[in-house]
């Protein structure tokens, strides 16, 4: 089971890499494709479209097969169109590159989540989880910084290049250490699209949406907040990038506790608040050097705090039909990704300041806590109805 959870853990670290390090070169990216730093957002929320475009849709497509080699080949596509953004050399190109490398990964996070929770041992799914989600963690601590550096000192793609090589690193070790895994579906595509009907997946979709949309608010801007408000040289932006990586670290095993001590829902909710809180603050200290990279290793504690309940939530809500609400879920961080990053960018291109975005993100971030109240409303009828019957 081990090495299975690492096959998959370093999936996630390529996807992790891809991600976000492309935050972190957002500025050389736009020097060299002659755009200001709002549009050159706009790759960030061309890969997350990708996301929520391929997530529903591949993992239905994939059913067809078992989840080692939907898997695998989830990988092989991820690598190869990765490697293709690298040599991307107009702002078409490279939004249509970021797009397609962004198709596979939903799925694999999706059904690399249920596969995890079920080679784990009964009451540690959620420890499983959040292996698997350590590969995308780990990738802000070791894969983004170096991408990063590499982005910044010789050619921002080479850090493309480099998620290519994770890409064929996970390829190999999916081939070779992931058991056949047998996952009962709903029997069918009709059958898949009926979960579709649930409105408590919706609902929880929602909150995935918006409430992790405020933490991308922060963090597609992280550099020039960095640099241009908080006044650090380019090189320091590398090492706030390292601290933001521990920080989801702490805050994927943080979030699999907070998933066992309460529910998945409270376990979101109380994250949601503090984001909020962590937000506003860091309005008035984001000017402050010292204070900026503080608030770079908080903020992402809290969001990653969660990651696994949340996809915890969206897999009971989908019985029989785990995968395929697994990766729905992986559409609505990504639908956060590119609403955040968006909504941030506005007030930004409009003259308000990198500031401004911390203000989005907060007012993301407490839209999500009241959905959240009426997720736990909504199931608290349903059982009073229930149990009326």
């Amino acid at each position: 089971m081990k090495k299975a959870l690492l096959a998959l853990a370093i999936g996630g670290f390529g996807i992790g890499m891809t991600e976000f390090v492309i935050m972190g070169i957002l500025p050389e990216i736009a020097n060299a494709l002659d755009v200001s730093i709002p549009v050159a957002g706009h790759f960030i929320s061309a890969y997350a479209l990708g996301v929520v475009v391929g997530a529903p849709l591949l993992t239905i497509f994939g059913n067809k097969w078992p989840p080692q080699k939907t898997l695998l080949g989830l990988m092989v596509w991820f690598t190869i169109f990765n490697t293709l953004s690298a040599f991307a050399d107009s702002y078409e190109l490279l939004m249509f590159a970021r797009f397609l490398s962004g198709l596979p990964h939903g799925a694999f996070f999706g059904i690399g989540a249920v596969v995890a929770g079920k080679l784990a041992r009964p009451g540690k799914e959620a420890q499983a989880i959040a292996m698997m989600f350590t590969g995308l963690t780990v990738a802000n601590v070791i894969g983004v910084p170096l991408g990063t550096w590499l982005g910044q000192n010789f050619s921002w793609g080479i850090a493309f290049l480099a998620v290519g090589v994770v890409g064929i690193c996970a390829i190999l070790s999916i081939k070779f250490w992931m058991p056949e895994v047998k996952i009962a579906n709903a029997g069918g595509m009709k059958e898949e699209l009926r979960l579709l009907r649930k409105p408590e997946l919706w609902m929880v979709i929602l909150l995935t949406t918006i409430g992790t949309g405020g933490f991308f608010a922060w963090y597609s801007y992280i550099a020039p907040l960095i640099t241009d408000v908080a006044g650090h040289s380019e090189g320091v932006v590398s090492y706030a990038m390292i601290l933001a990586g521990l920080g989801m670290v702490a805050g994927n095993f943080l979030g699999a506790k907070l998933a066992e001590m309460f529910s998945p829902i409270k376990a979101v909710i109380i994250a949601l608040i503090l984001m909020v809180t962590a937000l506003l603050v860091n309005t008035f200290i984001a000017y402050d050097q010292i204070g900026v990279l503080i608030t770079t290793f908080i903020i992402p504690v809290i969001a990653f705090c969660i990651a696994t309940p949340i996809q915890m939530a969206v897999i009971n809500t989908a019985k029989g039909s785990e995968m395929l609400g697994s990766s729905l879920n992986q559409s609505a961080f990504n639908m956060g990704n590119a609403s955040g990053a968006y909504l941030a960018g506005l007030p930004i291109a409009y003259g308000y300041g990198i500031v401004s975005a911390q203000y989005v993100g907060a007012a993301m971030a407490g839209i999500g806590i009241i959905i959240g109240i009426g997720v736990i409303y909504m199931r608290k009828k349903q059982a009073s109805l229930q149990s009326a019957v």
